[in-house]
């Protein structure tokens, strides 16, 4: 699972600043486009690990995991 740093985070918030108050460099707009996608994934990885430990108890008191009930689309 991919874990996002404090110091990741730290450098996403100051990439934000700096774009709101004076612009990005080419290079620091590339750096933030891929750090915000690692967030994304870290983020995304977790919710779906989350969701998987999720138990649903029906009426007659049967136990199942989310992750086995069948995805209907």
């Amino acid at each position: 699972m991919p874990v996002i740093t404090q110091e990741k985070l730290d450098r996403i918030n100051q990439l934000a600043r700096k774009s709101r108050a004076e612009g990005l460099t080419d290079e620091e707009k590339a750096e933030q486009a891929a750090l915000r996608q690692e967030y994304r994934d870290a983020f995304k990885s977790s919710l779906v690990s989350q969701l998987e430990s999720v138990v649903i108890v029906n009426e007659k008191g049967e136990k199942r995991y989310v992750k086995d009930i069948p995805n209907k689309k």
